[in-house]
């Protein structure tokens, strides 16, 4: 409160009728976002008030007239919730309800106020035992809550604290809204507030005094001080007149007002409250309410003849709140149009307006209730044939209804809806197979959606922008038809994966060469950090590309991401950021992204600029003291730019018809960045007005912009047609930063004097599809700019721009008009990304010639213990491997979170969320040569997330056994067995395994299929779907009897090896397909599983002595598939048309040994 500060305004409540009396403010409130003030009377209105004058805004009915007044009054970004004794209403600024909550057990409410969540959710509390949680998005209650204490006042700093009717303060932990401390006040309390660290009360004394009514408890001479830091109270502040009301300056942390019921103000310091300043405000009646505006500029006060008076400084300008959105007023009503009526007139020519918005005719949601539609006529067939009874009559189906089943009649709106999942593959298979046909498919869908043109839908979002999501089977999410939503060679990324919201961005990044270049080049260096972001980076780009289309998914990137302590500080995961944006997280992530890169990138090129240069604007900043002129300069640069938009504070005709200002010249002013803050002169000594501008020095190849959307001025500017320019020119001149596009950009390219040319690669857009979705975030991007001179390019002209939506794992074509027009309802832009001309088609592969190989022929063990004396290390100069180079590969997982299922009530299981796998262990053997079989690597995997589940049935992993404490094999971290993998497979290694394909899913790597030898798929029959177990395969063909025990990926990677050399004999010997046809019919018989011991053992017996000895032995494996006579085992099956099998009555092929305890027998 400065020392001019007076009474500036002064306006009455508006009466609740034409011909009734004012009404006393009931509650009172500053909105934070706009230069409004909020009232409520005592009738369940709530009024509005705009600017230092106090000019009536809205007034809306909240509540009904029974209820009794408005208790309080919240204002958020979005509108109003105001609570009266039985409900909770939520309105936009312009009184139109959101919706309106109401609770049997709301029988006496009396205060709210916002949780942990911010704005989004609120706590809402009264006389009554049960407090209520309320999501405001929603609109609806969330939780109940049990409590003894009658609550009258809350306030949110570091804690919800809540004033009871005892006197006591409950200090409320505002995530988990338990009690954390109690605290005793005065007799009742009467008022309170709150800020940062403290807590200041005003109430009641238990001591009485004698009015003309009676017996009165008199005002507290003592405001009492609490400290939320230690849970303590401090010293109170002495206020004689009896302390009644009490504010906290919001932005002087110790400084608060106090005032008495008679109007005196006094000004204190927490700290030192025997410094006072005191005023006296003009009033006839007691004070009922005191609210200090957000920016601490303006005070008001209502008394109870019905006024407000508004306090302030006459001498400056007052504002309410520091950034205050634009005010929506009434449009001017347009005049009708003069029309000659005559008999011949036609109604048509009466125009009818065409309304996008909700109408204020619209009834509020409480009044709002789902009917079906009337009955159907019955069929005139059907009575025809209807046998009467007593009661009613019967008669035959004839719509093939099921019994006690029958038609809605409500018409469900799927108009706004997410895109319908397609059917599942193994669904398709099955429908294949009944009707014989193999040529079904479901692009059906995929044409349409290629029919769908934005400008036929206008406002509403086209279905190719809508929320996707992944449906589970039994099978997982290796059953989902991805390529329903994907039918281009582009890969997309998957979404049930935490944080995948940045799916758009990273896309984007892809896309852009000279990033691509650079994430390659470190991933192929020695760079073994594990939390190197840039790294994930170069094997997720890898990945895209070598997928060719395929869905892919960026785990091992999110769960680095993730990791980073600064990514949580900073709130860009979504568990700890419920309520914040899509679109503001995105572009702080932008932010944190590339400046973390840019720490990784040194860690292994410390002198080298190409990172700084292909990101970094580097510029001098100059800070100015407006006071005294001290100027001081700084070094200072960044790798995002944040769009700033010029606020037009002019409303005079000339300013409207001013031009915008165009793309380039936002862009310009955002690059320099002039600002005008208030901070410490040195000289001065003490806070004074400074000017901080940018002098720029270079302007990196890649500029990455932040869109920066947070006013309606801004969002004008995006609505604006072709506003976002394709190609824009940039350069420097003495500091100041030359940006032009069109027609200035094609002039100055023929000067001497020419500008750098950038390319738009290509942005990330917020999309709000509806109510009924969550809003999500889209990338859009110029692909032709990343295409390889030599590729095959959809286009015959590699200057056209190519445009493509990434939508998650759906992407499509979409033509350029459409990918660069926005809507301001639903489409706007967050990031953007331009690139220099010159760097187009500038994809580089000699990341592949100074590959980093030494991992390979290194040991690398975390916890000491060294490799198992059977693992040999690749030799450097005999066993380099190359492309072709034959590998065995099997890995092992553990559970680190189960699979979330949902019981339907027709008793059906659906998947919500499939179960989340680690890699736990990787084997790898050498494939041929005098050391075929032999492992090099055989790593265990640390993980420092918690097991659900060791899965040790399958996976041959105890507890401990990935443990750095307590673990008996070599520990590695996830980054160095990835990247011996990731090595093999850019080698050109072949992998040879059983069910490869959700193997490296899981490992989060991509193999092209000519890198891939999967068993499971090799000895699998066209004429089934069953797919055969290793164990059962390598018993029948290799006489092998594998994982009796715990599983060994050592083991399983051998057999595979051998069933593979097997596939190629049999092969060899043009046999396969009747010994695979063997194999199936041998498999039906025993279940598709080897049979135990003591079912071989009886077998044995009658095969004869010596198979009864092996078995007694322990060897549960079966005879030879079939022998020379002799009993000779050759090498490849002889090439004749005998059969493996003799058929009934006649001999076999060999007398002495015999078939019998064959299991093909």
């Amino acid at each position: 409160m400065e020392a001019d500060w007076d009474e500036i305004a002064q306006t009455a409540l508006p009466p609740p009728g034409p011909h009734a009396l004012s009404t006393p403010v009931a509650s009172l409130a500053f909105d934070p976002c706009q230069e409004l003030v909020w009232t409520g009377n005592t009738y369940g209105r709530v009024t509005s008030f705009y600017g230092p004058e106090l000019q009536k805004y809205t007034s809306f009915r909240a509540h009904p007239t029974d209820e009794g007044s408005v208790r309080a009054v919240l204002v958020n970004e979005k509108g109003v919730i105001s609570i009266s004794s039985k409900s909770v209403h939520f309105a936009i600024r312009r009184g139109l309800p959101e919706w309106h909550v109401t609770h049997e057990k709301m029988t006496d409410l009396r205060c709210m106020s916002y949780t942990s969540k911010g704005t989004s959710e609120i706590l809402v509390a009264g006389w009554q035992n049960v407090m209520f949680v309320v999501d405001v998005d929603k609109g609806v209650i969330t939780r109940e809550i049990e409590t003894t204490s009658n609550y009258s006042i809350m306030r949110l700093s570091r804690y919800i604290c809540a004033a009871t009717t005892a006197g006591y303060v409950d200090i409320i932990d505002s995530t988990k809204l338990t009690v954390v401390k109690s605290w005793k006040a005065h007799g009742t309390i009467h008022d309170m507030d709150t800020q940062n660290f403290y807590l200041v009360t005003c109430g009641h004394s238990n001591r009485q005094h004698i009015t003309m009514t009676g017996m009165s408890l008199m005002m507290d001479p003592l405001a009492q001080v609490f400290d939320l830091r230690s849970l303590a109270p401090l010293p109170p502040i002495p206020f004689p007149a009896g302390a009644a009301y009490v504010r906290l300056h919001p932005r002087m942390v110790t400084t608060g007002i106090i005032a008495s019921q008679q109007g005196q103000l006094q000004l204190v310091d927490l700290m030192n409250p025997n410094a006072v300043t005191l005023r006296q405000a003009n009033v006839q009646s007691p004070l009922t309410h005191m609210e200090l505006s957000p920016l601490g500029q303006a005070l008001i006060l209502a008394d109870q003849e019905c006024l407000m008076h508004l306090w302030g400084s006459p001498t400056q300008s007052m504002r309410f709140c520091e950034v205050s959105g634009p005010v929506e007023f009434a449009d001017v009503a347009t005049p009708l149009p003069q029309i000659d009526w005559t008999a011949d007139t036609p109604l048509s020519s009466v125009g009818l307006p065409y309304y996008r918005e909700t109408l204020l005719s619209a009834w509020p949601s409480n009044l709002v209730f789902e009917v079906g539609h009337p009955p159907p006529k019955v069929d005139p067939d059907l009575l025809a044939d209807l046998t009467p009874m007593d009661i009613g009559g019967y008669a035959r189906n004839r719509k093939g209804l099921k019994r006690n089943v029958v038609e809605t009649t409500i018409l469900i709106d799927s108009s706004s809806g997410p895109l319908i999942a397609p059917k599942f593959l193994s669904e398709k298979a099955r429908e294949a197979g009944a009707d014989g046909s193999n040529e079904r498919r479901i692009s059906d869908a995929v044409e349409a959606l290629g029919e769908i043109n934005m400008s036929d839908l206008k406002a509403q979002v086209p279905l190719h922008y809508r929320n996707v999501e992944i449906k589970y089977s039994r099978f997982g999410v290796d059953d989902f038809d991805f390529e329903f939503y994907n039918r281009t060679h582009y890969s997309g990324l998957e979404t049930h994966i935490a944080n995948s919201y940045s799916n758009s961005l990273l896309q984007l990044l892809r896309f852009v060469p000279l990033a691509r270049n650079i994430a390659l080049q470190h991933a192929a260096t020695s760079c073994l950090s594990e939390h190197c972001l840039l790294c994930e980076l170069g094997f997720l780009f890898d990945m895209l590309e070598s997928a060719n289309g395929l869905n892919c998914q960026a785990t091992n990137f999110l769960k680095t991401f993730s990791s980073l302590p600064q990514a949580a500080q900073l709130g860009l995961l979504e568990e700890d950021s419920p309520s914040t944006a899509l679109t503001t997280i995105i572009q702080n992530m932008n932010r944190f992204l590339l400046e973390r890169v840019s720490v990784d990138y040194k860690e292994i090129s410390p002198a080298s600029p190409t990172l700084d240069n292909t990101f970094r604007t580097s510029a001098i900043t100059s800070i100015r003291c407006l006071s005294c002129h001290t100027e001081t300069m700084r070094e200072g640069g960044s790798y995002v730019t944040e769009l700033t938009y010029a606020r037009r504070a002019a409303t005079t005709k000339a300013a409207a018809r001013m031009p915008q200002p165009t793309f380039s010249e936002v862009l310009k002013a955002s690059i320099e960045c002039e600002i005008q803050t208030r901070g410490w002169c040195d000289k001065c000594r003490k806070y004074q007005p400074l000017t901080t501008r940018k002098s720029i020095q270079s302007i990196p190849s890649v500029l990455m912009l932040n869109a920066a959307i947070h006013s309606a001025e801004a969002k004008k500017y995006w609505g604006i047609p072709n506003w976002l320019p394709s190609s824009i020119g940039l350069g420097i001149e003495n500091g100041s930063v030359l940006v032009c596009e069109g027609a200035e950009l094609m002039k100055r390219l023929d000067s001497p004097n020419s500008l750098t040319v950038y390319e738009l690669v290509g942005f990330v857009a917020d999309i709000d599809s509806g109510e009924h979705q969550t809003p999500h975030l889209v990338s859009l991007i110029n692909v032709n700019i990343s295409s390889r001179p030599n590729s095959n390019s959809d286009s015959t002209d590699k200057e056209e721009a190519q445009w493509y939506l990434f939508n998650d794992f759906l992407v499509r074509r979409v033509p350029a008009a459409d990918a660069l027009s926005f809507h301001s309802t639903w489409k706007l832009p967050s990031i953007l990304t331009y690139q220099v001309r010159s760097a187009s088609h500038s994809l580089s592969d000699e990341w592949k010639s100074s590959l980093s190989t030494s991992l390979l022929y290194t040991e690398w063990s975390t916890n000491g213990v060294p490799p198992h004396p059977t693992t040999r290390l690749l030799d450097p100069s005999t066993e380099a491997p190359g492309p072709g180079t034959l590998v065995a590969i099997d890995s092992e997982f553990v559970a680190l979170q189960r699979e979330e299922i949902e019981i339907k009530a027709d008793g059906t299981r659906e998947t919500i969320r499939p179960s989340r796998l680690a890699l736990a262990r990787v084997s790898v053997c050498r494939g041929a040569g005098m050391a075929e079989g032999i492992p090099f690597i055989d790593d265990y995997i640390v993980t420092s997330e918690p097991v659900v589940d060791y899965v040790t049935a399958f996976s041959g992993i105890r507890a401990g056994d990935l443990s750095p404490q307590s673990s008996t094999h070599p520990l590695v971290p996830l980054k160095v067995a990835y990247k011996k993998l990731w090595l093999l497979r850019v080698l050109g290694c072949v992998f040879v395994g059983h069910g490869l394909i959700k193997d490296f899913r899981t490992i989060n790597i991509h193999l092209p299929k000519s890198q891939v030898i999967d068993t499971v798929v090799l000895f699998q029959s066209p004429h089934f779907r069953r797919k055969l177990k290793l164990r059962f395969l390598a018993w029948l063909l290799l006489r092998q009897d594998i994982q009796t025990g715990d599983h060994d990926s050592v083991e399983d990677a051998r057999s595979a090896l051998g069933l593979y050399r097997k596939y190629q004999e049999f092969q060899e010997a043009g046999v396969f397909e009747e010994r695979l046809e063997d194999v199936y019919r041998k498999g039906r018989e025993l279940g598709f599983n080897p049979p135990s011991s003591a079912s071989l053992s009886a077998a044995a017996a009658v095969a004869g002595t010596a198979t009864a000895e092996g078995v007694a032995r322990g060897e549960n494996t079966p005879p030879p598939l079939y022998q020379q006579p002799g009993g000779s085992m050759p090498g490849t099956p002889s090439r004749r048309p005998a059969p493996l099998l003799r058929e009934p009555g006649t001999p076999g092929r060999s007398e002495g040994v015999g078939l019998s305890g064959s299991p093909l027998r």
